[in-house]
């Protein structure tokens, strides 16, 4: 069955995106604990934050594991300023740390009502375009763990909060070979907390050829003492739907009760 332009523009949109996958999110939240002197940190040991990351038995309705080789290609940029933005992006803490790990949290396919098995070629175009939405309809999380020695977590923060502000008017990032415009970059409220916090969303047009939309990715980095817990969160059914996504809350949630 030949697809019509529409059809070929969301399933292109969708390998893009598979093969980009950015995020966005950033707002300078939480506060500052003056009592929580930076200069006594000491970094947690990478078998410390093992420890502490989140795992399946905290998530029920999601698979927890390894960040999949395509999820951890990493994206670069040339604009320095924009570089803590791109780490974050790459699942990876916005200055380099001591100690790291991570995992990636994968929402559970959403149940979908029985209906009468259809293979791809009869669906007519909107049905294959709603069946490729449903089937990516799922939030999918790189969750990391950083740890910092002195007053590193602490300028790790700042330098991301300074990149939202100034890469604000967006930049170019590459990835794998592939190159994507991100024409703007919003502060988004948190959902987690701790001694500061930062979320922000990246928006990137998804075809430029074919003057695609916005296809905004969601990030959050929050710190609690010397330890940064990074999310980043894409949605390519929601993308694809044109329906809003946040950093995941629940993940957010089950991570930050670990590090409490």
């Amino acid at each position: 069955m030949k697809r019509s332009p529409g059809v070929r523009l969301c399933a292109t949109v969708t390998v893009s995106a598979l093969s980009f996958a950015l995020a966005t999110g950033c707002s300078d939240g939480g506060s500052e604990n003056s009592s929580d002197k930076g200069s006594a940190h000491k970094a947690l040991s990478t078998a410390e934050l093992r420890k502490l990351i989140v795992t399946k038995a905290e998530l029920p309705g999601y698979e927890v594991g390894p960040v999949t080789e395509a999820r951890a290609k990493r994206i670069t940029t040339d604009n320095a300023d924009c570089v803590p933005l791109t780490r974050v992006m790459s699942g990876l803490p916005p200055t380099d740390a001591p100690a790291s790990t991570d995992r990636m949290a994968t929402e559970n396919a959403r149940k979908q009502p029985s209906a009468r098995p259809t293979s791809l070629e009869d669906m007519d175009e909107g049905e294959f375009e709603e069946a490729m939405r449903k089937s990516l309809d799922r939030d999918v999380t790189t969750v990391t763990l950083a740890s910092y020695d002195g007053d590193g977590a602490e300028q790790a923060m700042k330098s991301l909060s300074a990149a939202v502000k100034a890469c604000a008017g967006g930049f170019t990032g590459r990835q794998a070979g592939a190159e994507a415009r991100f024409t703007k970059v919003a502060e988004e409220k948190p959902a987690g907390g701790g001694d500061a916090s930062v979320a922000f969303a990246a928006t990137a047009k998804e075809d430029q050829s074919d003057g695609g939309g916005a296809a905004p990715v969601h990030a959050e980095v929050d710190r609690h003492g010397s330890t940064v817990s990074v999310y980043f969160t894409t949605n390519l059914g929601a993308m694809m739907a044109r329906k809003a996504y946040t950093v995941t809350p629940a993940v957010v949630r089950a991570q930050e009760a670990r590090l409490k």
